[in-house]
């Protein structure tokens, strides 16, 4: 871990690393921990098919996002709202989608400065 849990945030920073990352999700958002293992198997199988590490990084990249969004329980939460606004326009209402839309890009950039 690299930090030690400071107001507002579930669990400590992990460290960005494949096992630090999971249990770290195992902690605050065990429910995805499908999602993160698919997409984990897939970016391994991409590496060793490239002979590249980019997919892993890439994956690496991602799951170190969404970790730091989960921890942060502000953070999910306006992600669930932005969320669920995305979801009930269904590409209907072109203003609610891009407040939406820009409302998720707005708080996956806060988690990537943090």
């Amino acid at each position: 871990m690299t930090g030690s849990g400071g107001p507002g945030e579930a669990f400590p920073r992990p460290r960005p690393t494949p096992d630090a990352l999971w249990s770290a999700l195992a902690h605050v958002a065990p429910h995805r921990l499908r999602e993160m293992e698919r997409q984990r198997d897939t970016a391994f199988s991409l590496a060793a098919e490239r002979d590249s590490l980019g997919p892993v990084r890439g994956w690496v990249a991602v799951w170190t996002r969404e970790v730091e969004i989960e921890r942060r329980p502000h953070l999910a939460l306006r992600r669930q709202r932005a969320l669920d606004l995305l979801h009930r326009t269904n590409g209907k209402t072109a203003p609610a989608f891009r407040v939406a839309m820009a409302e998720l890009r707005a708080i996956e950039d806060e988690a990537i400065r943090e």
